[in-house]
C-alpha cells in the first residue's frame, strides 16, 4: 500500500469541543444555517456572519486535538508511503497535532478573503464588517470558508488523490454534503479499499468495504497501530 487518502468531518473534532452542525447546545443550533453560511446572509447581515465566525474561531483556538488527530499525525509520520488529510473541518486541530499534509476544502477560521480580489490573509482574532484587503483596500474582507452554494477549495486536486489512492478513509462525515459525499464512490472506482470511521453509518456508508463504529478517539488510535505493525 502506497497512498492513504483520509476524508475527515466534524465527528473528529466533536471530541475536543467543537460541536456539528446537527448538536443541540452549540453555536450552529443558536443560528439558521442560511444566516450564518452563505453569500446571501452575509449580505443581508454581515455583522452577524462576523460574530459568529469571531466566536468560531475563539472556539477553535482555545480547543486541543484529541486522540483522533494524534492518531492520523502519528500515521503520517509513521507510514512508509504517502498519507493525505482532505478535511471538511475548518478548524486547524490536524495541524495543532502534527498532520502536514492537510487540504481544506472549506476554508479555514484563521483566514481572511477579500470578496473583490480573492487575496487571502491571516484572520485577526476579531474581524468587523467593512474590514478592507490589505491588498486592493476594499472594504470586502470576509472569513475565508466555503459557503453553502460556494464551490469548495482545490477539488482538481483532490480528486487527483483519490484516483491514486490505495485506501480511502471516512472519518466523522455524514454523508449528506457533496461534493464530498461523493469521494468513496470516486475512490471505489478507482479501485481503492475503502473504510469508514463513525458513531453510526453514514448515509452513504453502503459504499465502503468496512465500517467501524465507535468513538474516534478510541477507534483511530487502535486502527493507526494496525497499519502501522503491518
Amino acid at each position: 500500500m502506497r497512498k492513504i487518502v483520509i476524508l475527515t468531518g466534524a465527528g473528529i473534532s466533536a471530541e475536543s469541543g467543537l460541536g456539528t452542525f446537527r448538536a443541540e447546545g452549540g453555536l450552529w443550533a443558536q443560528h439558521r444555517i442560511e444566516d450564518v453560511a452563505t453569500p446571501e446572509g452575509f449580505a443581508r447581515d454581515p455583522k452577524l456572519v462576523m460574530d459568529f465566525y469571531n466566536a468560531r474561531r475563539a472556539q477553535a483556538a482555545a480547543a486541543a486535538p484529541n486522540a483522533g488527530h494524534e492518531a492520523l499525525a502519528r500515521l503520517e509520520a509513521g507510514f512508509s508511503g504517502e498519507v493525505v488529510v482532505v478535511t471538511q473541518n475548518v478548524d486547524d486541530l490536524h495541524e495543532k497535532a502534527g498532520s502536514e499534509q492537510v487540504m481544506h476544502m472549506h476554508g479555514a477560521l484563521k483566514g481572511a478573503l477579500c470578496g473583490t480580489c480573492d487575496h487571502r490573509w491571516p484572520a485577526p482574532a476579531v474581524m468587523h464588517p467593512g474590514d478592507t484587503c490589505p491588498v486592493c483596500q476594499a472594504p470586502t474582507a470576509r472569513p475565508d470558508i466555503v459557503w453553502f452554494g460556494e464551490m469548495p477549495y482545490d477539488m482538481e486536486e483532490i480528486f487527483g488523490h483519490l484516483s491514486e489512492a490505495d485506501l480511502f478513509v471516512s472519518i466523522g462525515t455524514s454523508g449528506n454534503v457533496y461534493p464530498a459525499a461523493g469521494f468513496v464512490a470516486e475512490a471505489k472506482r478507482q479501485g481503492a479499499v475503502t473504510l469508514e470511521f463513525n458513531l453510526e453509518p453514514s448515509e452513504v456508508g453502503s459504499h465502503f468495504d468496512d465500517i467501524r463504529l465507535g468513538p474516534a478517539t478510541q477507534t483511530l488510535p487502535a486502527w493507526v497501530d494496525e497499519i502501522l505493525a503491518s
